[in-house]
């Protein structure tokens, strides 16, 4: 078993992972009439799924540097495929927000965790396929969960829908449990635990790399708010409704998925500070483009090109950051998916926010703060190559 092959069987679970991810939030007007609670109140499953697994990145990467990555992301993996079970036999809105709850916390090893494997695994300079394939995995998870989402949810119902994810997930640890003892490990780090060692890692990471952290964070930020609203962009805009949403926003993951390891050679060829100016750019044009009267095609191709703008850019992060916390890639790694998921959360807050103006005021005022980091990028990110 090479390592290629165990890189697919991560990118496997990540795909799971995402799918899951995304697949919830077309759900939510089928679970709040399921349990007779309000949108609001159901909608709080997203919200308790993304927070603690943003916070518990933080000790999944400590933990991976002390005993291993591979161990991590087959507990964390087989923690995932139980309560994602679990949480299909939910009787109350109060249980499943529980479950999801628990499934942020188990989930939250396998992906941070899976990318800095890559970092111990790979050089710096062919790191970029092997994260291409990963992030590729995360933008098709979230194309196809929110897709499939809606559409699975109307033929075989959300519990039963819950539990395939769970099934899938277990079949994605089978290979990865059997693949573990045949694929040779990336030296452990050496150091230890102590809140006063963690606090001084952190510390460090974030100085040699705080720029890196920020912008990982605005770019979630960005990304997060834009897309979180896209499903009410599209109903309000062109009156569409289910799985035709769902098909709409289909094409968000689709540059990421289909190109995501070419993407990542791109950047080992040319470099990671040419790929980022280029990905914000992209970003920032693709929602000016949602703010002006379009037709429905150009909306659909505008989606397709925002995803391509996180597609250069995530991943060309990710790969920088694996080179500044090259000493403890776990917690390094760890902070990466911890900054993203609080910018995932703030950017869908922010956004939702800015709708009193209008959607076309928030894409321009976002669209601009894209644009910004883009030119700041050149100058910032000129030695990251």
């Amino acid at each position: 078993m090479n390592r290629k092959w165990f890189l697919l069987l991560l990118s496997a679970a990540t795909f799971i992972i995402f799918f899951q991810i995304y697949m919830v939030a077309p759900i939510i007007p089928a679970l709040s009439t399921f349990f007779n609670v309000t949108e609001e109140r159901i909608g709080l499953a997203i919200t308790a799924y993304l927070i603690p697994y943003g916070i518990s990145t933080l000790f999944y990467g400590l933990f991976a540097d002390k005993i291993g990555a591979k161990k991590i992301i087959l507990l964390s993996l087989f923690a995932f495929a139980l309560l994602t079970g679990l949480t299909s036999l939910s009787q109350s809105a109060s249980q499943l927000i529980a479950w999801r709850f628990l499934t942020g916390v188990g989930a939250s090893g396998v992906v941070p965790i899976s990318l800095a494997w890559v970092g111990q695994s790979y050089s710096y300079n062919e790191r970029g396929k092997p994260l291409g394939w990963l992030f590729g995995a995360m933008a098709g998870g979230s194309a196809f969960g929110a897709f499939a989402g809606a559409l699975l949810e109307a033929l075989i119902g959300w519990r039963i829908l819950f539990l395939l994810v769970s099934m899938l997930a277990l079949i994605a640890w089978i290979g990865i449990y059997f693949a573990y003892n045949r694929l040779s490990s990336p030296p452990k780090v050496n150091q230890g635990l102590t809140l006063k060692k963690v606090f001084n890692g952190y510390k460090d990471l974030i100085q040699r790399g705080k720029i890196i952290y920020v912008y990982v964070l605005l770019n979630g930020i960005f990304t997060s708010g834009v897309f979180t609203w896209l499903g009410s962009y599209f109903e309000k805009t062109f009156s569409l409704t289910g799985w035709h949403i769902g098909l709409a926003l289909l094409g968000y993951g689709i540059p990421g998925f289909l190109l995501g390891p070419f993407i990542g050679g791109l950047a080992d060829r040319f470099g990671r500070n040419r790929l980022l100016p280029a990905g914000l750019t992209v970003g920032a044009l693709s929602c000016f483009i949602l703010s002006l009267p379009i037709s429905l095609v150009i909306a659909r191709i505008s989606v397709i090109t925002l995803s391509l703008g996180y597609d250069l850019t995530q991943p060309s992060l990710a790969g920088i950051i694996t080179k500044v916390g090259k000493e403890r890639p776990g917690q390094a790694m760890g902070l990466n998916v911890f900054m993203l998921f609080i910018g995932f959360g703030l950017g869908s807050y922010l956004f939702g926010l800015g709708l009193q103006l209008g959607f076309t005021q928030v894409f321009i005022i976002f669209s601009s703060f894209q644009m910004v980091l883009s030119l700041i990028s050149i100058k910032v990110f000129r030695a990251y190559h």
